[in-house]
């Protein structure tokens, strides 16, 4: 049996810099753990301008710690400590990404040129265009690669195994072979993104599953599991339409069974759809507080594919509403798309003039913009919540860290951008907590694989049915009644698993412990919505029942879920730590003894 240090699970941004930072710290008996090397999350999505969240490092308008960590803050539902460390670190992280070789574009004097994004109220943002995250990926593999680190590939995690409240190993499964095996470790950090694979509309990649479920059943808590993002997006080719696809005013079409088809949005909103269309560049992910200005869009999405319609954006011709003219649009549009020289043409031809690597993109999958049409959702796209954990990224498992999307950080809302930081806080807080208090482990781990069944698989028909209830009922529009219904089947599918499912051979191993991760991912999930709902109401991206977001001030408390029970708890304060220079320099001294 293979033995480490500390075991990294996963091969996006923070896998990738949880192994580098614990390799630069002296852990150096250490591997990644990865069900597939090129898939995940971080190598395989991006946007119009896949956004870094950052402390501002150009021009003169003044910023600081603080107030970045106000910012993530006021998100609300959101952790003192985290807000903090993720300000703190922000620009340590960014700069080490720079060195790294990410083409993060500054100027001649070395200012890195920053713009404003969502929930942003300065200009903290940067990018290096549409596949920020695949830079940042491949540039932590080169040096984790030249330091010669370990990658156990085509190796799927489907237990941490625990004893006394503290990690001694991680079972696994081949994704080739369906061979099981077991590593032993002190510590494990859990880098596999956010929940993907709960739901039928989404925009996470098909190679992106998560593994939310492992900490779930290691006995780790969750925070703030129904705060999502939701947007519209492509669902052929997964991918966010935002930004510039959204500012260069495609038509909307809604096509029936029988072909017709229909411009919705114009035929709801007259004008004014102009407009909205334009903001929903600005304000891609739905906003309950927005469901009377550009986030009507979305419920107008949704409710034609509710209704047994398709949506598609069509970038070919103009929407109705122009025949006359740009005149017709707002000032804020109008102003923009005149400030970009893009006032002519159609869509396409303006996305070729402000943003042509967009189009690239899109033809590189094989859709041509000048002639197709995106087919799209409302999908899901990011959960602020997930594994809770403290102030080193440790989870109530001791041994036990989750780091990026896999981590609950982010409550209600979040600044554009700030989850790419967070890839990189959070696995340097982890990285540095192993290497200040060892990660040793004397004790073999045991692990038992349950009993399966064999014969006419039905692991495909049960995670399709599944995924589809919750779009149904526990996206951006929540109903309750029938989330509580949902959770009961979930549980009930749970509670007698490995007797309800069967696979028709080892292959389908991997499969089968992906559905059982899932499941125990919804139900935390579905527990935490209803505990919302019943308990907040409809408030962020969460339209409850009909009902209007009537909350007032920001969220002060956070939803706390262990296993499929959910509760709320006030969040902690800023933290207001020691700031005397002489004071920290003797800690530093004393440390270096």
């Amino acid at each position: 049996m293979k033995r480490y240090d500390a075991l990294v699970i996963g091969t996006g941004c923070a896998g990738y810099n949880a192994a580098d930072r614990l390799y630069s710290l002296g852990v150096k008996n250490i591997a990644i753990v990865t069900e597939g090397r090129l898939c995940g999350t971080s190598r395989n999505t991006g946007s119009d301008k896949q956004t870094y969240y950052k402390l501002s490092l150009c021009g003169g308008e003044g910023d600081s710690v603080r107030e970045l960590a106000s910012t993530l803050y006021g998100g609300g539902g959101v952790m003192g400590e985290h807000a903090l460390c993720e300000a703190a670190y922000s620009t340590r992280c960014f700069m080490r990404l720079v060195e790294l070789g990410v083409p993060f574009p500054s100027n001649e004097y070395g200012e890195y040129a920053g713009y404003k994004t969502d929930h942003d109220p300065r200009t903290r943002a940067t990018s290096a265009g549409p596949l920020t995250s695949k830079y940042m990926t491949e540039a932590l593999e080169r040096s984790v690669l030249e330091h010669g680190i370990e990658i156990i590939d085509d190796t799927q995690v489907i237990k941490i195994i625990t004893e006394e409240g503290a990690v001694r190993g991680v079972a696994c499964v081949s994704v080739l072979t369906g061979e099981i095996s077991v590593i032993g470790c002190g510590s494990v950090i859990l880098c596999t993104g956010g929940p993907a694979g709960i739901y039928k509309n989404t925009v996470y990649p098909q190679s992106q599953h998560g593994s939310t479920g492992l900490a779930i059943d290691a006995g780790a808590l969750l925070s703030n599991m129904e705060e999502w993002q939701y947007g519209i997006a492509s669902t052929d080719f997964r991918w966010n339409l935002s930004g510039t696809y959204q500012q260069v005013l495609p038509r909307y079409i809604s096509v029936s069974p029988d072909g017709s088809e229909t411009e919705f949005l114009y035929d709801a909103l007259g004008k004014d759809s102009l407009g909205l269309i334009f903001l929903k560049g600005y304000q891609w992910p739905f906003d309950t507080g927005k469901a009377d200005g550009s986030s009507k869009i979305d419920l107008l999405v949704a409710q034609q594919i509710k209704n047994g319609r398709r949506v598609y954006l069509d970038y070919t011709k103009n929407p109705k509403g122009l025949e006359s003219g740009f005149s017709a649009l707002p000032y804020e549009a109008y102003s923009y798309l005149q400030k970009s020289g893009a006032l002519f043409g159609t869509p396409v031809q303006r996305l070729k003039k402000m943003n042509e690597g967009a189009i690239e993109l899109y033809a590189a999958h094989g859709i041509d913009l000048y002639k197709d049409r995106l087919r799209a959702a409302v999908c899901a796209q990011h959960c602020n919540g997930g594994i809770a954990v403290d102030e080193n990224w440790q989870t109530r498992v001791k041994g036990l860290y989750a780091a990026g999307e896999a981590a609950g950080t982010f409550g209600v809302y979040r600044p554009g951008g700030s989850a790419l930081n967070s890839t990189q806080v959070g696995s340097l807080r982890a990285a540095e907590h192993i290497a200040e208090h060892g990660c040793e482990s004397e004790n073999e781990p045991y692990y038992e694989p349950p009993r399966i069944k064999y014969g006419q698989s039905n692991i495909e028909l049960i995670s399709a049915e599944l995924k589809a209830e919750m779009s149904r009922c526990a996206d951006h529009d929540r109903k309750t009644e029938q989330m509580k219904r949902l959770l009961e089947k979930v549980s009930r599918l749970l509670d007698g698993f490995f007797d309800l499912t069967v696979i028709s051979g080892r292959e389908e191993l991997p499969a089968l412990f992906r559905l059982y991760d899932t499941a125990l991912t919804q139900r935390a999930v579905l527990s935490a919505m209803i505990c919302s709902a019943e308990k907040i109401g409809t408030h962020g991206s969460a339209f409850v029942d009909g009902m209007p977001n009537v909350q007032d001030g920001v969220r002060t408390t956070r939803t706390l879920t262990d296993r499929d029970f959910s509760y709320i708890e006030p969040v902690s304060a800023m933290p207001d730590p020691e700031l005397w220079f002489e004071t920290l320099l003797k800690r530093q001294k004393d440390k270096m003894k």
